[in-house]
Protein backbone atom coordinates (compact mmCIF):
# COMPACT_ATOMS: atom_id res chain seq x y z
CA UNK A 1 0.00 0.00 0.00
CA UNK A 2 3.07 2.21 0.37
CA UNK A 3 6.62 1.67 1.57
CA UNK A 4 5.54 0.39 5.00
CA UNK A 5 6.94 -3.06 5.65
CA UNK A 6 4.30 -5.70 4.88
CA UNK A 7 2.38 -7.16 7.81
CA UNK A 8 1.27 -10.75 8.08
CA UNK A 9 -1.37 -12.13 10.39
CA UNK A 10 0.61 -14.98 11.90
CA UNK A 11 -0.20 -13.32 15.22
CA UNK A 12 -3.69 -14.82 15.00
CA UNK A 13 -2.14 -18.18 15.87
CA UNK A 14 -1.08 -16.67 19.21
CA UNK A 15 -4.73 -16.58 20.27
CA UNK A 16 -7.13 -19.46 20.85
CA UNK A 17 -9.67 -18.18 18.37
CA UNK A 18 -11.14 -21.61 17.69
CA UNK A 19 -12.17 -21.83 21.32
CA UNK A 20 -14.33 -18.69 21.09
CA UNK A 21 -17.88 -19.95 21.46
CA UNK A 22 -21.12 -17.96 21.33
CA UNK A 23 -23.00 -20.16 23.78
CA UNK A 24 -20.35 -20.32 26.50
CA UNK A 25 -19.58 -16.61 26.28
CA UNK A 26 -23.26 -15.73 26.55
CA UNK A 27 -23.50 -17.94 29.62
CA UNK A 28 -20.43 -16.23 31.10
CA UNK A 29 -21.95 -12.80 30.45
CA UNK A 30 -25.28 -13.80 31.99
CA UNK A 31 -23.46 -14.99 35.11
CA UNK A 32 -21.43 -11.78 35.30
CA UNK A 33 -24.53 -9.59 35.01
CA UNK A 34 -26.41 -11.67 37.58
CA UNK A 35 -23.69 -11.08 40.16
CA UNK A 36 -23.28 -7.34 39.55
CA UNK A 37 -24.14 -4.97 42.37
CA UNK A 38 -25.36 -1.53 41.27
CA UNK A 39 -24.25 0.25 44.42
CA UNK A 40 -23.14 3.90 44.39
CA UNK A 41 -24.94 4.43 41.08
CA UNK A 42 -24.78 8.22 41.34
CA UNK A 43 -21.02 8.15 41.70
CA UNK A 44 -20.77 5.77 38.76
CA UNK A 45 -23.08 7.96 36.66
CA UNK A 46 -20.68 10.84 37.20
CA UNK A 47 -17.84 8.63 35.97
CA UNK A 48 -19.89 7.54 32.94
CA UNK A 49 -20.55 11.18 32.07
CA UNK A 50 -16.81 11.83 32.01
CA UNK A 51 -16.37 8.97 29.50
CA UNK A 52 -18.80 10.29 26.89
CA UNK A 53 -17.73 11.14 23.35
CA UNK A 54 -20.54 13.62 22.76
CA UNK A 55 -21.45 13.13 19.14
CA UNK A 56 -23.01 15.14 16.34
CA UNK A 57 -22.96 13.16 13.10
CA UNK A 58 -26.10 14.31 11.33
CA UNK A 59 -26.95 15.08 7.72
CA UNK A 60 -28.25 18.45 8.94
CA UNK A 61 -25.03 19.46 10.72
CA UNK A 62 -23.74 22.91 9.80
CA UNK A 63 -21.03 25.24 11.01
CA UNK A 64 -23.52 27.18 13.14
CA UNK A 65 -24.91 23.98 14.64
CA UNK A 66 -21.46 22.66 15.59
CA UNK A 67 -20.46 26.03 17.03
CA UNK A 68 -23.59 26.00 19.22
CA UNK A 69 -22.99 22.34 20.10
CA UNK A 70 -19.44 23.07 21.31
CA UNK A 71 -20.50 26.20 23.18
CA UNK A 72 -23.02 24.13 25.14
CA UNK A 73 -20.14 21.87 26.18
CA UNK A 74 -18.11 24.91 27.21
CA UNK A 75 -20.96 26.30 29.32
CA UNK A 76 -21.71 23.01 31.08
CA UNK A 77 -19.27 23.77 33.91
CA UNK A 78 -21.19 26.94 34.72
CA UNK A 79 -24.57 25.21 34.80
CA UNK A 80 -23.80 21.78 36.27
CA UNK A 81 -20.37 22.08 37.86
CA UNK A 82 -20.67 18.95 40.06
CA UNK A 83 -20.93 16.57 37.10
CA UNK A 84 -17.70 17.55 35.37
CA UNK A 85 -17.58 17.36 31.59
CA UNK A 86 -17.43 14.92 28.70
CA UNK A 87 -14.24 13.32 27.36
CA UNK A 88 -14.55 14.51 23.77
CA UNK A 89 -16.80 15.92 21.10
CA UNK A 90 -17.03 13.93 17.87
CA UNK A 91 -17.88 15.60 14.53
CA UNK A 92 -17.57 15.08 10.81
CA UNK A 93 -14.21 16.00 9.20
CA UNK A 94 -15.53 19.24 7.70
CA UNK A 95 -16.35 20.55 11.19
CA UNK A 96 -13.14 19.67 13.02
CA UNK A 97 -11.71 23.18 12.68
CA UNK A 98 -14.97 24.75 13.88
CA UNK A 99 -15.00 22.50 16.95
CA UNK A 100 -11.31 23.09 17.66
CA UNK A 101 -11.64 26.84 17.31
CA UNK A 102 -14.52 27.05 19.77
CA UNK A 103 -13.70 24.49 22.48
CA UNK A 104 -12.31 26.25 25.54
CA UNK A 105 -10.90 23.33 27.52
CA UNK A 106 -7.73 21.39 26.73
CA UNK A 107 -9.20 18.49 28.70
CA UNK A 108 -11.92 17.92 26.09
CA UNK A 109 -10.61 16.26 22.95
CA UNK A 110 -11.80 16.81 19.40
CA UNK A 111 -12.62 13.52 17.70
CA UNK A 112 -13.61 13.00 14.08
CA UNK A 113 -14.85 10.12 11.98
CA UNK A 114 -12.72 9.52 8.90
CA UNK A 115 -11.59 7.14 6.15
CA UNK A 116 -14.91 6.83 4.34
CA UNK A 117 -17.10 6.67 7.46
CA UNK A 118 -19.53 4.96 7.96
CA UNK A 119 -18.94 2.22 5.37
CA UNK A 120 -15.17 2.42 4.73
CA UNK A 121 -15.86 2.05 1.01
CA UNK A 122 -13.41 4.38 -0.65
CA UNK A 123 -9.84 4.33 -1.93
CA UNK A 124 -7.01 3.94 0.53
CA UNK A 125 -5.38 7.17 -0.62
CA UNK A 126 -8.58 9.04 0.23
CA UNK A 127 -8.82 7.34 3.63
CA UNK A 128 -5.32 8.48 4.55
CA UNK A 129 -5.74 11.97 3.06
CA UNK A 130 -9.05 12.58 4.86
CA UNK A 131 -7.55 11.39 8.12
CA UNK A 132 -4.49 13.61 7.80
CA UNK A 133 -6.68 16.61 6.98
CA UNK A 134 -8.65 15.98 10.18
CA UNK A 135 -5.41 15.97 12.17
CA UNK A 136 -4.24 19.13 10.39
CA UNK A 137 -7.48 20.88 11.38
CA UNK A 138 -7.00 19.96 15.02
CA UNK A 139 -8.43 16.49 15.67
CA UNK A 140 -6.97 14.68 18.66
CA UNK A 141 -8.68 11.37 17.89
CA UNK A 142 -9.83 9.56 14.76
CA UNK A 143 -12.63 6.99 14.50
CA UNK A 144 -12.48 4.75 11.41
CA UNK A 145 -14.45 1.71 10.30
CA UNK A 146 -12.68 -1.60 9.82
CA UNK A 147 -12.92 -2.80 6.21
CA UNK A 148 -15.81 -5.21 6.80
CA UNK A 149 -15.94 -6.51 3.22
CA UNK A 150 -12.30 -7.54 3.27
CA UNK A 151 -12.67 -9.05 6.72
CA UNK A 152 -15.63 -11.21 5.71
CA UNK A 153 -13.67 -12.28 2.60
CA UNK A 154 -10.87 -13.45 4.88
CA UNK A 155 -8.42 -10.81 3.63
CA UNK A 156 -7.01 -10.23 7.08
CA UNK A 157 -3.65 -8.90 5.89
CA UNK A 158 -5.40 -6.19 3.86
CA UNK A 159 -7.60 -5.28 6.83
CA UNK A 160 -4.60 -5.00 9.14
CA UNK A 161 -2.53 -3.04 6.60
CA UNK A 162 -5.27 -0.42 6.20
CA UNK A 163 -5.45 0.15 9.92
CA UNK A 164 -1.71 0.26 10.32
CA UNK A 165 -1.22 2.71 7.47
CA UNK A 166 -3.82 5.08 8.90
CA UNK A 167 -2.28 4.80 12.36
CA UNK A 168 1.16 5.54 10.88
CA UNK A 169 -0.26 8.70 9.31
CA UNK A 170 -1.52 10.15 12.61
CA UNK A 171 1.46 9.23 14.81
CA UNK A 172 0.67 9.79 18.50
CA UNK A 173 -2.97 10.78 17.96
CA UNK A 174 -5.54 8.22 19.11
CA UNK A 175 -7.04 5.80 16.57
CA UNK A 176 -10.37 4.11 17.30
CA UNK A 177 -11.32 1.24 15.01
CA UNK A 178 -15.03 0.54 14.63
CA UNK A 179 -15.81 -3.16 14.17
CA UNK A 180 -19.52 -2.77 13.32
CA UNK A 181 -20.22 -5.80 15.49
CA UNK A 182 -23.86 -6.09 14.42
CA UNK A 183 -22.69 -7.18 10.97
CA UNK A 184 -19.99 -9.50 12.30
CA UNK A 185 -22.63 -11.34 14.37
CA UNK A 186 -20.58 -14.20 15.84
CA UNK A 187 -18.32 -14.10 18.86
CA UNK A 188 -15.47 -15.54 16.76
CA UNK A 189 -15.74 -12.74 14.18
CA UNK A 190 -15.95 -10.05 16.85
CA UNK A 191 -12.97 -11.49 18.71
CA UNK A 192 -10.87 -11.99 15.57
CA UNK A 193 -11.54 -8.50 14.24
CA UNK A 194 -10.68 -7.07 17.67
CA UNK A 195 -7.32 -8.86 17.66
CA UNK A 196 -6.51 -7.77 14.10
CA UNK A 197 -7.33 -4.13 14.89
CA UNK A 198 -5.23 -4.12 18.05
CA UNK A 199 -2.27 -5.90 16.49
CA UNK A 200 -2.39 -3.36 13.63
CA UNK A 201 -2.10 -0.43 16.03
CA UNK A 202 -5.59 0.56 17.20
CA UNK A 203 -5.62 2.56 20.43
CA UNK A 204 -9.32 1.75 20.94
CA UNK A 205 -11.69 -0.78 19.47
CA UNK A 206 -15.27 0.39 19.11
CA UNK A 207 -18.53 -1.49 18.72
CA UNK A 208 -20.48 0.41 16.10
CA UNK A 209 -21.02 3.45 13.93
CA UNK A 210 -24.57 3.85 15.18
CA UNK A 211 -25.69 4.03 11.55
CA UNK A 212 -26.65 0.34 11.30
CA UNK A 213 -28.69 -2.00 13.50
CA UNK A 214 -28.00 -3.83 15.67
CA UNK A 215 -25.48 -1.39 17.07
CA UNK A 216 -23.81 -1.81 20.47
CA UNK A 217 -24.85 -4.88 22.45
CA UNK A 218 -23.66 -6.10 25.85
CA UNK A 219 -22.55 -9.38 24.26
CA UNK A 220 -20.37 -7.66 21.65
CA UNK A 221 -18.82 -5.44 24.30
CA UNK A 222 -18.10 -8.47 26.49
CA UNK A 223 -16.38 -10.35 23.65
CA UNK A 224 -14.33 -7.25 22.83
CA UNK A 225 -13.29 -6.96 26.48
CA UNK A 226 -12.16 -10.59 26.45
CA UNK A 227 -10.09 -9.88 23.33
CA UNK A 228 -8.57 -6.76 24.93
CA UNK A 229 -7.64 -8.76 28.03
CA UNK A 230 -6.03 -11.52 25.96
CA UNK A 231 -4.13 -8.94 23.90
CA UNK A 232 -2.93 -7.27 27.10
CA UNK A 233 -1.68 -10.59 28.45
CA UNK A 234 0.19 -11.30 25.18
CA UNK A 235 1.58 -7.85 24.35
CA UNK A 236 1.56 -6.04 27.74
CA UNK A 237 -0.23 -3.11 26.09
CA UNK A 238 -3.53 -1.62 27.20
CA UNK A 239 -6.05 -0.89 24.44
CA UNK A 240 -9.26 1.00 25.09
CA UNK A 241 -12.86 0.10 24.35
CA UNK A 242 -15.58 2.41 23.05
CA UNK A 243 -19.22 1.37 23.07
CA UNK A 244 -21.45 3.34 20.73
CA UNK A 245 -24.76 3.06 18.93
CA UNK A 246 -28.13 3.20 20.65
CA UNK A 247 -26.80 3.99 24.13
CA UNK A 248 -29.28 6.56 25.38
CA UNK A 249 -30.19 5.80 29.01
CA UNK A 250 -28.38 5.80 32.33
CA UNK A 251 -29.21 2.11 32.65
CA UNK A 252 -27.38 1.46 29.37
CA UNK A 253 -24.33 3.36 30.59
CA UNK A 254 -24.28 1.52 33.92
CA UNK A 255 -24.57 -1.83 32.17
CA UNK A 256 -21.54 -1.21 29.95
CA UNK A 257 -19.60 0.32 32.83
CA UNK A 258 -20.03 -2.88 34.84
CA UNK A 259 -19.12 -5.12 31.90
CA UNK A 260 -15.85 -3.22 31.41
CA UNK A 261 -15.12 -2.92 35.15
CA UNK A 262 -15.77 -6.59 35.89
CA UNK A 263 -13.97 -7.93 32.81
CA UNK A 264 -10.99 -5.62 32.45
CA UNK A 265 -10.69 -4.05 35.87
CA UNK A 266 -10.54 -0.65 37.51
CA UNK A 267 -7.51 0.59 35.56
CA UNK A 268 -9.63 0.65 32.39
CA UNK A 269 -12.21 2.95 33.98
CA UNK A 270 -10.97 6.30 32.72
CA UNK A 271 -11.23 8.27 29.49
CA UNK A 272 -7.87 7.00 28.27
CA UNK A 273 -9.24 3.46 27.96
CA UNK A 274 -13.03 3.59 28.05
CA UNK A 275 -15.44 5.76 26.07
CA UNK A 276 -19.17 5.84 25.46
CA UNK A 277 -20.19 7.32 22.12
CA UNK A 278 -23.60 8.97 22.35
CA UNK A 279 -25.71 11.98 21.44
CA UNK A 280 -28.65 11.47 23.84
CA UNK A 281 -26.98 9.90 26.86
CA UNK A 282 -25.68 13.17 28.35
CA UNK A 283 -29.20 14.51 29.00
CA UNK A 284 -30.28 11.18 30.50
CA UNK A 285 -27.36 11.12 32.94
CA UNK A 286 -27.86 14.77 33.87
CA UNK A 287 -31.54 14.04 34.56
CA UNK A 288 -30.79 11.06 36.80
CA UNK A 289 -27.83 12.67 38.55
CA UNK A 290 -29.76 15.81 39.50
CA UNK A 291 -33.12 14.02 39.97
CA UNK A 292 -35.00 16.38 37.65
CA UNK A 293 -35.66 16.40 33.92
CA UNK A 294 -32.84 18.15 32.07
CA UNK A 295 -32.71 18.76 28.33
CA UNK A 296 -29.45 20.65 28.16
CA UNK A 297 -28.03 19.32 24.90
Amino acid sequence: MNDINPLNVNFLSDYQINSINNKSLKEDLDELLTNISFNKEKEILKTCFSLIDLTSLNTTDSESHIKHFVEKVNELKNNYKEIGNVAAVCVYPSFVKTAKDHIDSKDINIASVSAGFPHSQTMMEIKVAETMLCIHDGADEIDIVLNIGNFLDGKYVDVAEEIREIKESIHEKKLKVILETGILETAENIYKSSIIAMEAGADFIKTSTGKLKPAATPFAAYVMCKAILDFYKKRKKMVGIKVAGGISSSADALLYYHIVYNTLGKKWINKDYFRIGASRLANAILTDYYNKEIKYF
